[in-house]
């Protein structure tokens, strides 16, 4: 690279103002405004122009390494993309395996129904609880530390293959979650989670590393190469954050256990934001040789408009971070949704000033925030309607409505599937609550979505379960508040969301447990209405007027089904078990549903989780599916139990659903 090669670079697109100088010391004004006001390059000897050359070298590389960051994302997607595919393809083969032995069942049993000349049936529910009274109540107290209880057995693998005993070994420890940090009390996610996070961190040291030169004269590579590894995660930031993220449908993920990965990639992001002001101070200011400055006092420098742009873009996502903390998420809910708006639009605006290779990043990653907040979630899935306030005790009520599900209807309106959730805005609370969404999972059986399969509209019973959070101020306790003086209310509804991959995993098993803590009732119920009430309307369609049949459709009825369920339900408090009611569970029951639900913890102390769950996969004849959605402790209770079952050489898979505040 000669003399005028080094001049016709744009400086704007190298490196920051600071730095121009690197090539044009003593001209930096001339240089800037394209004028000729003499060689730029006067005065530097040879050995000051060869490194000038290596060092633009360098950092061309370094940008191009550096982009090359997210074909290995895309390639990444890809293959979680594959794996969920076969996985989604095994599932709807079990689940046609299923309905066929169902419906053999049926014929065999209806046959030797006839012959024998029966009348009634006879119930056959394995079911803990009886039709007239669905709380348990244990012979002896339970109170068990679950946070003490082993949470993998030393029990061998079943199978003494060796290829087998590590497969088992190892499954069972990507599926075991750990307790939380002490001191900090930081939970963890599964290791499994916590290895593809870190094996993701590798990728972003590798290539922050890979092929920079190591030598004190070249730290401005290793402070540039940090601050583009910024902008190149920007698309995948604001796609993890993104409701309408085709990801959950390519990866069978939901949206919460996305948004694990989406606070790490924010938290990386805001580290290499600082490495890379620290590391370009550090460079200027200690660093650098004189000649190759074109900012030589502090002032000069902090007032250069790139500098003051970088700077405003450092702050802006700086507070991100800090205002996306759990503590200050769960107390200022609303702060922290109008500060990530505000602070999300300037600290991209600053960035486009400050840096010129990151303008087609921030294009891309302002495009996904407008398609989904704008075009997406405001135009398509929001719909307005008036839904009725129950209060359901002095911490909890109910906002329910009621439609019939119309083809071409939008939003909430064309129907929901299990597990899905909603975000709720209610302007009547006025102030800023016109602004603000918060998300809740729908807690009312699924309808599905359009028409069904018999042509027939299908009517919709949407519920949102809400409990008051943190304190006595925000949200849900001015909407409880408005809940004592009105009996209806004007909402907006944004939504549905979520993934199908818990229904899927549990329609494909025989035998499923579904564990809910407090409100994760809200989550469970749905599954298991749909899973119940799926087989019986494959066995009513199956029958006609013949009374056999309809004594074989009542015998089903009864639990004589292919699938077994099972459901544990543990309470705070003893008015929690309220919220849902008798004849509703009492349903689930006669359907064949095994329903626990212990004393609440206030009065017996906590239940033996371990013990229940554990004797549930015990008992299970083939593989099974576990679905928990509870607390924090709970959830890894019931994680690693299965996690020491899957250790023995069972076949189980788990889903945590746990939508955060």
């Amino acid at each position: 690279m000669d003399r005028a090669q080094l001049c016709a670079i744009p400086a704007q697109r190298l490196m920051p103002g600071f730095i121009r100088a690197v090539y044009c010391p003593d001209t930096i004004g001339a240089f800037e405004e394209g004028t000729d006001r003499g060689d730029p390059l006067a005065g530097l000897t040879p050995e000051q122009l060869e490194y000038i050359r290596q060092l633009i070298d360098a950092i061309y590389e370094g940008r191009a390494i550096t982009a090359s960051y997210n074909v290995f994302i895309v390639g990444i997607i890809a293959v979680f993309a594959v794996l969920h595919w076969r996985e989604q393809k095994r599932d709807e083969q079990k689940w046609a395996a299923i309905q066929q032995q169902d419906a053999s069942k049926r014929l065999t049993s209806g046959s030797q129904l006839a012959e024998s000349g029966a009348s009634t049936p006879s119930s056959s529910s394995s079911s803990t609880v009886v039709q007239t009274a669905h709380i348990i109540t244990p012979k002896d107290k339970v109170d068990v530390d679950l946070e003490r209880l082993p949470l993998l057995a030393d029990s061998r693998p079943s199978n003494s293959c060796p290829s087998k005993f590590i497969t088992n070994r190892l499954k069972s420890w990507l599926l075991y979650q750990p307790p939380p940090i002490p001191f900090i009390d930081r939970v963890l996610p599964s290791n499994g989670t916590s290895l593809f996070i870190l094996s993701w961190l590798a990728l972003n040291i590798f290539i922050q590393f890979y092929r920079l030169p190591l030598k004190w004269s070249f730290f401005f590579i290793f402070a540039d190469r940090a601050g583009f590894l910024f902008i190149v995660n920007l698309p995948l930031l604001y796609l993890l954050s993104a409701k309408n993220q085709p990801l959950c449908r390519l990866t069978g993920y939901s949206y919460e256990a996305l948004n694990i990965f989406h606070r790490r990639v924010g938290e990386w992001m805001c580290f290499v934001a600082v490495v890379h002001f620290i590391s370009m101070l550090l460079y200027q200011f200690v660093i650098a040789e004189d000649w190759l400055l074109a900012s030589q006092s502090p002032k000069e420098y902090f007032t250069h408009p790139l500098i003051l742009f970088g700077i405003g873009s450092f702050v802006s996502y700086e507070l991100l971070f800090f205002t996306s903390l759990g503590s200050f998420r769960q107390r200022w809910y609303e702060l922290f949704l109008a500060s990530h708006i505000i602070l999300q639009v300037a600290a991209l605006g600053f960035l486009w000033g400050h840096f010129y290779t990151s303008r087609p990043y921030v294009v891309i990653a302002l495009a996904i925030f407008l398609i989904d907040r704008l075009v997406w979630r405001m135009g398509v899935k929001r719909v307005a309607m008036e839904m009725d306030l129950k209060k359901l005790d002095g911490e909890t009520y109910l906002v329910s409505g009621d439609w019939d599900v119309l083809p071409g209807a939008k939003g909430i309106l064309a129907g929901w599937e299990p597990t899905d959730h909603v975000f709720l805005t209610v302007p009547a609370l006025g102030g800023s609550h016109k602004l603000q969404a918060h998300p809740f999972t729908i807690a009312s059986a699924a309808p599905g979505k359009g028409v069904g399969e018999d042509g027939k509209t299908k009517h919709a019973w949407c519920s949102l379960l809400i409990r008051v959070q943190f304190g006595n101020f925000g949200f849900t306790r001015q909407l409880l508040e408005y809940a004592g003086t009105s009996d209806r209310v004007e909402v907006e509804i944004d939504g549905p969301y979520g993934s199908p991959h818990a229904s899927s995993m549990l329609r494909a098993s025989k035998n499923v447990i579904l564990v809910a803590g407090g409100s994760g009732i809200a989550v469970t119920l749905p599954l298991v209405w749909a899973l119940l009430h799926e087989s019986a309307s494959q066995a009513n369609s199956e029958e006609d007027d013949d009374e056999d049949k309809r004594l074989l459709s009542s015998r089903k009825r009864s639990g004589r089904s292919g699938r077994k369920v099972h459901m544990l339900w543990v309470t705070h408090s003893w008015w929690h078990q309220e919220w849902i009611p008798k004849e509703q569970l009492d349903e689930l029951v006669a359907l064949g549903l095994d329903l626990v639900v212990p004393k609440s913890t206030m009065e017996a102390g906590r239940p033996d989780v371990h013990g229940i769950v554990d004797q549930w996969i015990r008992d299970a004849d083939g593989d099974t599916s576990v679905l928990v959605s509870g607390p924090d402790g709970l959830n890894r209770v019931v994680r690693n139990v299965a996690a020491g079952a899957v250790r023995q050489g069972r076949d189980v898979r788990v889903a945590v659903e746990k939508f955060g505040w």
